[in-house]
């Protein structure tokens, strides 16, 4: 194409007026009608177009418990991502334990680094599957808001103490009450349920099936590698029938999980692997709970973890007005071991174990 032309369509690009669709006036969008649509109505509008219809779409978010005014920029599904991200669990989630209890190395995953995997891979899947990224992203940012200090030791402590303690329950009850000084966090039904049903339940969208999926590829392979970093297990004990098929690092295997969904997934009403992969995947699983999560290195200060949780929740539940006052608001409310379980389970392991020294530890004199 000749200059002279390229410089004609130019112009007549120039001469077009761009198509109208919000304006900003004083911190509000205006000129919504017939030649101007929010920008939260322009991605409801494109999802109908761009998305599966086995997806969640935004348009049929349920309602929440608190009705409000819809966000003008957000769909429902964004606001919640962003009321996750900014509550002061998700912060917290920096400081709890992955699986090595307080790790010296900085590059140990902690449970805030293991969420942020499971949404990066749970959008990865949500996308080439067409279905709601926000809503995924959201479930997977929110779904262990709920662990203890102490991983899944500080869990089995307070199940005992207590006798009804999930972590996914837990991180249900975070964002319903205990969130926004006892407020909540006022979610819609779907992100809800895809928090609660992300480990033993089926949730009612693909988009919590798949951050399910997702929570088991990211722990099952970043533990793998915090194992070999901790001189735990070395790369060629793992069962060669499974790494064979889905390859010998953890950047391959990720990858043969994730094709495998996408593959036999796509433009149906459910999401799974294919037989073969699925096999790989639970033998990967099984030898990891065999040779990790219950060996001594990762377990060797769990009996000194489960006493730090089990003193402090026999001293608070003696002495519940210690607790900080949303705590005893809550122990007035739903009783005072329900209170200790909601005080204690959002404990950093730092935090657990300065409270236990100050409380059990006899302090010096200065």
């Amino acid at each position: 194409m000749h200059s002279a032309e390229i410089a004609k369509i130019a112009e007549k690009i120039k001469e077009k007026p761009a198509p109208k669709r919000y304006i900003f006036i004083d911190a509000k969008i205006a000129n919504k009608g017939s030649d101007g649509m929010l920008p939260r109505e322009v991605t409801i509008k494109n999802e109908e177009i761009m998305l599966s219809p086995y997806a969640c779409k935004s348009a049929d978010a349920g309602e929440r418990e608190a009705k409000e005014e819809p966000c003008p920029i957000r769909t429902d599904f964004q606001r919640d991502r962003d009321r996750i991200i900014h509550c002061n669990s998700f912060r917290r989630l920096k400081h709890k334990t992955q699986v090595f209890l307080i790790p010296k190395s900085d590059h140990f995953r902690t449970r805030l680094t293991h969420t942020l995997e499971v949404a990066q891979i749970a959008r990865t899947i949500a996308r080439a599957l067409r279905l709601n990224e926000d809503l995924t992203e959201a479930v997977a940012l929110g779904h262990d808001l709920g662990h203890t200090p102490f991983g899944h030791d500080g869990e089995r402590t307070l199940n005992q103490l207590y006798g009804n303690f999930k972590h996914y329950e837990q991180s249900l009850r975070l964002v319903e009450v205990v969130e926004r000084d006892g407020k909540g966090l006022n979610l819609t039904p779907q992100v809800k349920d895809g928090i609660l049903c992300h480990t033993n339940k089926t949730a009612q969208t693909l988009e919590g099936v798949v951050v399910k999926l997702s929570d088991k590829i990211a722990y099952i392979n970043h533990d793998i590698e915090d194992a070999i970093r901790a001189g735990v297990l070395r790369e060629e004990d793992l069962p060669k029938e499974a790494t064979d098929l889905l390859g010998h690092t953890k950047s391959q295997r990720i990858t043969s999980l994730v094709t495998s969904i996408i593959e036999n997934s796509a433009d149906k009403p459910e999401v799974s692997y294919s037989p073969d992969i699925a096999k790989a995947h639970d033998l990967l699983r099984s030898f990891m709970f065999e040779n990790v999560y219950y060996s001594a290195a990762a377990t060797s200060e769990k009996d000194k973890a489960c006493r730090v949780v089990e003193y402090l929740y026999g001293h608070y539940c003696k002495n519940p007005n210690e607790m900080p006052p949303l705590y005893t608001r809550l122990a007035d409310e739903y009783g005072v071991e329900r209170a200790v379980c909601d005080y204690i389970s959002g404990m950093t392991d730092d935090f657990a174990v300065d409270q236990f020294r100050e409380l059990f530890i006899p302090q010096p004199w200065t």
